[in-house]
């Protein structure tokens, strides 16, 4: 188990570590660039680098935190990568189901995956599904996240990179919206999160603003409409 200074999770599992770019978001992947570290340190999970490598080892880690806490599953990975073989998926998914005290937060960019396993996955409400959304062109994961049997479907619009607009969020229970940080970080514009934050309260979305990102996301911070927003499911 891992710590975490996410804003919106606790703890992170790493089961799997390692991954591919795939859409505008990843350009300057913050997983690849730790993992680039770790692979110096000689951490033994990042011997491969960031090629996508399965620790068995880890694959039923959270039955033995008897803590409940709330955990992002595959912070340096994305657990529908293609590489990663369905077996494992729904075992990964089984050991959460097992882990019932705790809940789970699972992110993807790989929606039609999600999607195509959906009916083999044990859909338990400690299980919070959720796909990346950074841009418009991205916006058709939604519809896919959507046909899930999920309890809680969530979007993770971070980095937004651009305005998400006349898309329908019927039937989301939570939005998460972020700047980009670190080096090459682009631009957030406080109209795009505003927009997206309108919709939420029109719809009743809990909202969370994790950051304004930057090279600097310290001294950018968190602060919308002079507050912080940390809305979460219930």
């Amino acid at each position: 188990m891992s710590r975490s200074k996410i804003e919106w999770t606790e703890s992170t599992w790493n089961p799997i570590t390692g991954c591919t770019k795939l859409s505008d978001g990843c350009a300057y992947c913050y997983a690849e660039r730790m993992s680039a570290r770790l692979h110096a340190m000689g951490q033994k999970n990042y011997r491969n680098g960031f090629k996508v490598t399965c620790h068995d080892y880890l694959f039923e880690q959270p039955l033995h935190w008897k803590k409940p806490r709330m955990v992002f599953v595959n912070s340096m990975s994305d657990i529908f990568h293609d590489d990663i073989p369905d077996s494992v998926i729904i075992s990964l998914f089984n050991t959460m189901k097992k882990a019932h005290w705790h809940t789970f937060q699972v992110l993807t960019k790989r929606a039609d995956r999600l999607q195509k396993l959906s009916s083999q996955l044990p859909w338990e409400k400690n299980i919070w599904m959720g796909v990346t959304v950074e841009n418009q062109k991205c916006s058709n994961r939604i519809k896919k996240l959507l046909k899930t049997g999920a309890y809680i479907k969530f979007l993770s619009m971070e980095p937004l990179l651009g305005p998400v607009q006349d898309i329908s969020f019927e039937g989301i229970d939570w939005i998460i919206v972020g700047g980009e940080s670190g080096p090459g970080a682009r631009p957030m514009k406080e109209e795009w999160v505003l927009d997206i934050k309108s919709q939420c309260e029109k719809g009743k979305i809990p909202f969370f603003f994790k950051q304004w990102g930057g090279v600097n996301k310290k001294k950018a911070g968190r602060m919308l409409l002079k507050r912080t927003w940390d809305e979460m499911p219930r």
